[in-house]
């Protein structure tokens, strides 16, 4: 009974620091939408380098479960990005490819598109340019 007991504690106390460091470190919101074989992420906050990390572990998450032939990531709610989100979108398209899918951008802010053009991103996934996020008008 002892042995059982603390290996439940220790199962307890490694799911609070995964908690605590994603408390710590969660820099950006992900929200997912699936609609028939197309996946929406939406993200929102700031995409650095420790933000960057969470986006690509929920987003490979979201393709395991979805499998989608097509993802949009929607940058509408990102306040700020460094290079960090180039990985993020090439990790993206590397899994597209692997599912035999595409995936494209949505709603990238200024500051973020300058980023991408300066890498030539939009050359490897296009831009979708003129939709509306659907994340900000359900509230």
């Amino acid at each position: 009974m002892r042995d059982k007991k603390s290996r439940r504690d220790r199962l307890y106390s490694k799911t609070e620091a995964l908690q605590d460091t994603e408390k710590e470190g969660d820099a950006v919101d992900v929200f997912t939408k699936d609609a028939g074989r197309e996946l929406t992420l939406t993200l929102r906050g700031e995409l650095d380098h420790h933000g960057a990390r969470d986006v690509m572990q929920r987003m490979e998450l979201a393709l395991d479960a979805a499998l989608p032939l097509r993802l949009v990531l929607d940058f509408s709610g990102v306040s700020f990005m460094d290079s960090s989100g180039i990985a993020v979108v090439m990790r993206a398209q590397k899994r597209m490819r692997a599912l035999g899918g595409s995936a494209v951008l949505r709603q990238v802010p200024p500051q973020a598109k300058r980023v991408f053009d300066t890498a030539g991103i939009f050359r490897i996934v296009p831009l979708e340019e003129g939709e509306k996020s659907d994340e900000g008008q359900s509230k």
